[in-house]
């Protein structure tokens, strides 16, 4: 103390001749221990991040980036718990492998978690996010998930759930000229909706321009997926071997030209049809164009009128499109043949379903949309198919500002990954949850998959849920319950059901790791085509 009185006597003395000096030295004494008192608590209250490996200077754990997979990182939560953080390069990544965090990601906190993180190529591939998947939360992605909910998926749209029937008499009339021979089920499927949604995108029932689209779909999701060194260092922008940013220019370049002329089409019919004259079947383009304002800027409000509150540009358009095909044709696709695949590989099960399809439906005639409420036990298997292959395994989400969950820190623009393959495999939630068990749905309090279960997310939750889940559950439920209703199937070349391959690969989303193969054999007495 004495020390102390010695220290302030000597400030005083030598600044006793400068007021300024003496004020300004006396405003230090008062504000540093205040400063470090303020430090002090700031530290004592400071969260901690999630645990996780320990990382390299500057890369962090970038080694570890063949772990960043749904089965990798369901690995990497055993371990580390069901929130484990990861620091690639500059950013910082979050896993979520736990209903409970779900919980506070997707519902507790989810205004905090609703953006949508983008890479270099997600950035310039969407139109500087122009479109509704990687848009970040606020109006103008309100308006446009308003547009698709009220516009684009609604049932209200008779030609996108009628696509889907006629398409699934498509499969069945395929299936039925291959009767007795092995049949490429997979391939058969894609074809079903690429169909759908190509027919209810641009309203055209035939394969013109098809091959075309489809090849720029599969260099979009190759350059989506495409490692970018400057994703998680920025200053290394300038690091290209592999030539990425001239397939991204070529590849948007490729939609452009592709969408542009679909656009300059639908708008030179609008302007040459005679008024009063509506188009017999009006596609997402046509919706889409009801929106479009004509100059490079659009306008969005928080109208409840939707078409006074959201006006769209050609980048919009474009972008919007993107979604919708990534969105509804791969999914689907996969989980039809998951599906397919599960029930073959399960023949007790499969033997149930078609009994029940028998009972309610009858073998005189195919399965209708009157029909699928009263199959329960066949919705139990769809119900378990999602479960242990949801249509996207791994999804997104960034962080608007700081948040704690379960007590530790996750900083701004973190990147959030809610890993709805290890939360579907929990055996906290689920028994036996690596075996395929539909039966288990029969049970009273089983978790449903709406939303507001967060042990069975495989549409996603929240503000971000599928958009999209209405009409991709009906193409899903329609094709299969029309395949299994229609034909007996067994693997070829004597191939046992326990014998049949279940691994998958990882992308956008988690389909078979090769194609499935079957024999179909007619079981209806109707004529299949």
């Amino acid at each position: 103390m004495q020390q102390l009185h010695s220290f302030v006597d000597s400030l005083l003395v030598s600044s006793k001749d400068d007021p300024t000096k003496l004020f300004s030295r006396l405003l230090f004494l008062f504000i540093a221990p205040v400063a470090a008192l303020l430090l002090i608590i700031r530290w004592a209250r400071w969260k901690p991040y999630p645990p996780g490996p320990t990382g390299l200077p500057l890369i962090g754990n970038m080694m570890m980036m063949d772990q960043l997979t749904h089965r990798g990182l369901a690995r990497l939560a055993k371990r580390y718990g069901g929130l484990f953080h990861l620091k690639m390069g500059f950013v910082h990544m979050i896993v979520v492998s736990s209903p409970d965090e779900a919980r506070q990601v997707l519902q507790a906190q989810d205004h905090i978690f609703s953006n949508r993180p983008a890479t270099i190529a997600i950035s310039y591939l969407t139109y500087d996010r122009a479109d509704m998947a990687f848009a970040h939360y606020g109006p103008f992605w309100r308006q446009m998930r308003k547009l698709c909910v009220m516009r684009l998926f609604s049932r209200k749209r008779a030609e996108s759930w009628q696509s889907v029937r006629d398409e699934t008499d498509h499969i069945v009339r395929a299936m039925a000229s291959r009767a007795g021979s092995p049949v490429n089920v997979g391939e058969h499927v894609f074809n079903l909706t690429k169909n759908v949604i190509y027919r209810a995108a641009f309203g055209s029932s035939s394969s013109e321009g098809q091959e075309e689209f489809i090849a720029i779909l599969q260099e979009f999701s190759k350059l989506f997926g495409a490692f970018n060194i400057a994703d998680f260092i920025p200053c290394l922008w300038w690091v290209d071997p592999n030539g990425l940013n001239s397939r991204l220019v070529k590849a948007r370049a490729a939609l452009d030209r592709f969408i542009d002329n679909i656009i300059d089409g639908h708008i030179s019919y609008k302007k040459k049809k005679p008024n009063g004259v509506v188009k017999a079947e009006e596609d997402m383009v046509d919706d889409l164009l009801n929106f479009y304002s004509g100059d490079e800027m659009g306008k969005v409000s928080e109208s409840d009128d939707l078409q006074n509150a959201i006006k769209l540009t050609r980048d919009n358009i474009k972008a919007i499109i993107m979604d919708v095909m990534f969105g509804g044709t791969e999914t689907v696709a996969s989980a039809i043949e998951w599906a397919m695949a599960e029930l073959i590989r399960s023949p007790d099960d499969l033997k149930r379903v078609q009994k029940e399809l028998e009972d309610k439906v009858g073998l005189t005639r195919r399965v209708d949309e009157s029909d699928l409420d009263k199959l329960t036990y066949f919705r139990c298997c769809v119900k378990e198919t999602l479960r242990l292959h949801p249509p996207i395994p791994l999804l997104l989400h960034e962080t608007a500002q700081e948040a704690v969950v379960g007590g530790y820190r996750i900083p701004k623009q973190a990147r959030v990954m809610i890993n709805a393959f290890a939360i579907g495999r929990d055996p906290n939630s689920w028994s036996d949850p690596d075996s395929f068990k539909p039966c288990r749905f029969l049970n009273e309090g089983v978790p449903d998959f709406k939303g507001g279960n967060f042990e069975f997310i495989p549409f996603g939750s929240g503000r971000r849920s599928c958009p999209g889940m209405q009409l991709g559950l009906y193409a899903l439920e329609m094709c299969v319950a029309n395949l299994l209703h229609s034909f007996t199937w067994d693997l070829p070349d004597g191939m046992k059901p326990s014998e049949l391959s279940m691994d998958d690969i990882f992308g956008l989303t988690a389909p078979r790791a090769s194609r499935l193969i079957a024999v179909p054999t007619p079981r209806l007495s109707c004529p299949l085509y």
